[in-house]
């Protein structure tokens, strides 16, 4: 394959490790990235609008659990990371990559508006020679359709005199084995020497890379990898529904099911979805396809599934509270755990500020308890109060009608949060000796036949 002399020159550079390499978002896939750039010998320079976070990259102090702060210091007094608000940094860079927020609008449509703006940013300072990498998870057809005409608006051109890629982010948040680093990265490139480049800019940072035919490929991998993940969650919560009114323990049926060596991978059910891919990332993809005439009623499905579990948490709770003879309205109730999963401090799209919400609406007392959540804004949930978090240590026995478990820290006494609660319900089979006033989702004693599962179609 021949090669432009504008990719050959920046092969070039990346291969002596003499090129300016540009983050722009330092959340939770940015940072580690920029990381892994600056450990790989590339000059490195962070954007970011968020002042809090440069002032912390350019003071040495990491934000982010994955990344520790030593070794964010390292590089940076090594001067291999910087970061900066001022987007005119741009025209010293060799290449960047794009890792900003891909939210979903209220009526479940994808909101590109981060990744526009970003583009945008890029265009007005684009300059030959550079390589631009899309990392923030989308539909297929992003980069081609909405990322290059932007960037050709001023006359250059892609894979002649620029070069544009899709590479998707598969962090997992708090993972001790799996990061950024040694996690395969997958790449698709708008031409092969897009990819060749692309390849070889993440080869000197990541241990594996996974070339695919083109953008789009790349894209609809990654909704692909977190689709599978939604459905079959969605399939063990639908589980867990079928299981509590056959008086059947899901759990133990999972534990056994995941003996089997061959055609089984355990998943687990829970209170709802959370985090920044899982929930979002299904509805990108069934959006996309209603775009084309088509119907994903399996993702929608499963969707409606995980949607509608914290209604039935709250079901749980009412069962439970009833048991000792108290209404939900007025009652106690301790949410342990706001994170969306076990072990990170993250809230977004976590199913426990749903399961608030809804227990404000029927006139709980609430309270929560998490070791990684300190404060819960009322911006972040619609009870729209803010919330303290509750130190647990010292409560007397019963200082709450119901503790529900939303999250199983590791951090948690879930003895003293038995001995909190009058009952118990645990979303999570975290208390591994329950006692006979916990109710466990997929497993309740209190399995009342008259009890409505919500609607899933």
């Amino acid at each position: 394959m021949t090669m432009p002399a504008l990719a050959d020159s920046l092969l070039a550079k990346i291969r002596s490790r003499d090129v300016r390499a540009g983050v722009i978002g330092l959340g939770y896939v940015g940072l580690p990235l920029a990381v892994e750039f600056a450990r790989a010998g590339y000059r490195t320079m962070g954007l970011d609008l968020d002042t809090a976070k440069v002032a912390s990259i350019e003071a040495g102090r990491s934000y982010i659990d994955d990344v520790p702060t030593e070794v964010l210091a390292e590089f940076r007094t090594k001067d291999l990371l910087r970061a900066s608000t001022d987007f005119d940094v741009i025209h010293d860079l060799d290449t960047i990559n794009i890792c900003v927020p891909t939210p979903l609008r209220k009526t479940k449509d994808p909101d590109l508006s981060y990744i526009v703006s970003a583009t945008e940013e890029i265009a007005k300072r684009l300059h030959p020679g550079m390589l631009i990498i899309l990392e923030s998870t989308t539909y297929p057809g992003t980069t081609e359709d909405l990322v290059l005409p932007i960037l050709e608006r001023n006359g250059l051109k892609a894979g002649k005199d620029f070069f544009l890629a899709f590479s998707p982010e598969r962090i997992d948040p708090s993972n001790p084995t799996f990061g950024t680093h040694n996690v395969p990265k997958v790449v698709g490139g708008y031409t092969p020497a897009c990819s060749t480049l692309t390849q070889a800019l993440y080869g000197a940072a990541v241990t594996t890379v996974v070339p695919v035919s083109s953008p789009s490929v790349a894209e609809m991998v990654k909704l692909l990898e977190n689709t599978f993940r939604a459905v079959n969650i969605g399939l063990v919560n639908e589980l867990a529904l079928m299981c509590d009114r056959l008086g059947i323990d899901v759990w133990e049926v999972v534990r056994a099911a995941a003996t089997k060596p061959f055609g089984f991978m355990p998943f687990y059910p829970g209170p709802g979805l959370g985090g920044h891919c899982i929930p979002v990332d299904p509805f990108y993809l069934s959006w996309k396809a209603r775009q084309s005439g088509f119907e994903a009623r399996f993702i929608e499905l499963a969707g409606a599934v995980n949607g509608a579990m914290p209604h039935y948490v709250v079901s749980l709770i009412g069962d439970a509270l009833n048991s000792i003879r108290l209404p939900l309205r007025g009652s106690r109730v301790l949410v342990a755990g706001v994170a969306y999963k076990k072990d990170v401090d993250d809230i977004r799209e976590s199913p426990a500020l749903d399961l608030l919400t809804l227990l404000e609406e029927r006139g709980a007392e609430l309270s929560y308890t998490d070791p990684h959540v300190p404060a819960l804004s009322g911006r972040h949930w619609q009870g729209g109060r803010d919330l303290v978090n509750v130190d647990v240590a010292g409560l007397a026995p019963g200082s709450y009608d119901c503790v529900v478990i939303v999250t199983d820290h590791s951090k948690f006494d879930y003895a003293a949060l038995q001995k909190a609660g009058r009952v118990v319900v645990d979303t999570r089979n975290a208390i591994k000796d329950p006692q006979p006033h916990v109710v466990r989702l997929g497993a309740s004693k209190h399995n009342a036949a008259h009890r409505e599962s919500p609607a899933l179609v």
